[in-house]
């Protein structure tokens, strides 16, 4: 996309209708919504975690594009919607990339379109993205991912604190905690051998402000890529569209984000699905996206690991394989911490569904990405389990009668009281040597073994 056409996008979120915030919500949301699911007869079957329907995907897209076409996008800065033609929405599908190029050198890789059980290993972007971390525990969680040899490309959680200060948004320890990140991310890749991964990174950039102090070559570099994000639903505000036009000319690729909630504005899965559709679409333009992350939010439940979620996440990999095939890494964020079975359970059945679809895996933000309780360990078993899937060519039918028999051994836990958030990294791992204790090396062979007994050919 070029200045021209993306000013002519801003300037519209700038004059565009005006509406209040709550009435988007109901009247353009809501009500969008009601009559698309009535139209478009769309339900699920909750046995059925990965469906095999063309017909399904094709209303799906078909739905998605209605919606953005009808309703647009939502400026929450300035409470005005910004307008799509057809014909833009159908040159943004026209020109998702179906190959990124990321990180330099000898650790280049390369993102492609995956295809509906495909045989390409899906790529492995490692990390605790988002996850609060205070300065003790950020380096070490860092090292312990890096060194893991599976990986591809590199994320990380945010600071909350810098040298002992709280980090607070839009001041200036937001952009000494960006720096910092970054200082952290080179320092381990330098460690481990691994210079030029390609990153996900400036994740402590709460504002934008964040993101402009991270934009230099020691730090995000051309090869690396950055969050525009996009709100709750079909929103996105100055701060995000100030994002996206940093990349320009400095050519930093744009991470779309949309966090779509299973049974929020959209109702149930089905109408989540169509709604993160529409998003991607939108993010083609608005926030000139060179690739797109799908992160689905479960009103109850919260995690990508909930029933609803990974449906979400099947459906969407498919839809786009079948009806406009674009890059989709999708995140991973069990419910449960380190040093539990579960978080295992969790991270094989997300790598499952999502490999067998069509995506690439991106995570893990464990114990809900609300406190750093994530480990090198989760994300290695992760990158085992997608690799082996797609290299076993592991059918959907095959792959749903996994799933099922893994959400029985952690489905449980969405109802426990106070949750499975597991322990924080410094009790998961040695803080010295940056390996896991044994206990935990001794959980996570146990399920491994579990898991090639189902079926996974490690």
């Amino acid at each position: 996309m070029d200045y021209k056409k993306f000013l002519e996008l801003y300037e519209r979120g700038q004059t565009g209708k005006k509406v209040p915030k709550e009435d988007w919500d109901m009247e353009y949301v809501v009500d969008t919504m009601l009559e698309i699911k009535d139209d478009y007869e769309l339900s699920w079957d909750k046995q059925v975690i990965i469906p095999q329907d063309e017909e399904l995907f094709r209303k799906m897209f078909d739905a998605a594009k209605k919606v953005i076409l009808e309703s647009g996008m939502y400026n929450l800065s300035t409470q005005r919607i910004i307008s799509f033609t057809e014909e833009e929405i159908d040159e943004g599908i026209r020109n998702m990339k179906t190959s990124l190029t990321m990180g330099q050198g000898k650790d280049e890789v390369t993102l492609v379109a995956r295809k509906i059980e495909d045989e390409r290993e899906p790529i492995i972007w490692a990390g605790n993205p988002g996850c609060p971390t205070p300065e003790r525990l950020y380096g070490p969680i860092i090292r312990s991912v890096a060194k893991e040899p599976l990986i591809d490309l590199l994320t990380c959680g945010s600071l909350v604190d810098v040298d002992g200060y709280q980090v607070k948004n839009g001041e200036v320890t937001e952009v000494f905690a960006v720096r910092r990140e970054l200082q952290y991310l080179h320092s381990a890749l330098k460690e481990v051998g691994r210079e030029g991964m390609g990153l996900l990174a400036a994740e402590s950039a709460v504002t934008e402000i964040g993101d402009f102090a991270a934009s230099y070559d020691r730090a995000l570099r051309p090869c690396d890529s950055h969050l525009v994000a996009t709100f709750n639903e079909l929103m996105i505000d100055n701060g995000n569209l100030l994002r996206a036009a940093n990349s320009f000319d400095y050519g930093m690729r744009n991470a779309s984000l949309a966090c779509t909630m299973v049974g929020g504005l959209g109702g149930d899965a089905p109408g989540a699905t169509v709604l993160m559709i529409a998003s991607i679409l939108a993010a083609n333009l608005i926030c000139n996206a060179d690739y797109h992350l799908c992160h689905p939010i479960h009103i109850s439940d919260v995690a990508t690991t909930a029933r609803g979620c990974l449906w979400l996440q099947a459906v969407l990999c498919q839809t786009f394989a079948t009806q406009a095939p674009a890059i989709i890494v999708c995140d991973l964020w069990p419910a449960s911490g380190a040093m539990t079975k579960e978080l295992l359970y969790e991270v094989a059945a997300n790598a499952i569904v999502v490999t067998v679809c069509g995506g690439h895996l991106e995570g893990i933000g464990a114990a809900n990405g609300n406190a750093p309780h994530g480990t090198g360990l989760e994300i290695r078993l992760m990158a085992e389990v997608g690799k082996a899937v797609a290299r076993q060519h592991m059918t959907r039918t095959e792959a749903n009668e996994l799933v099922l028999k893994l959400l029985d051994k952690y489905e449980y836990i969405f109802r426990k009281e106070g949750g499975n958030p597991g322990v924080p990294f410094d009790q998961a791992y040695d803080m010295e040597t940056i390996t896991p204790l044994p206990e935990w090396e001794r959980m996570y062979e146990e399920v491994k073994a579990e898991l090639a007994e189902m079926g996974i050919k490690f």
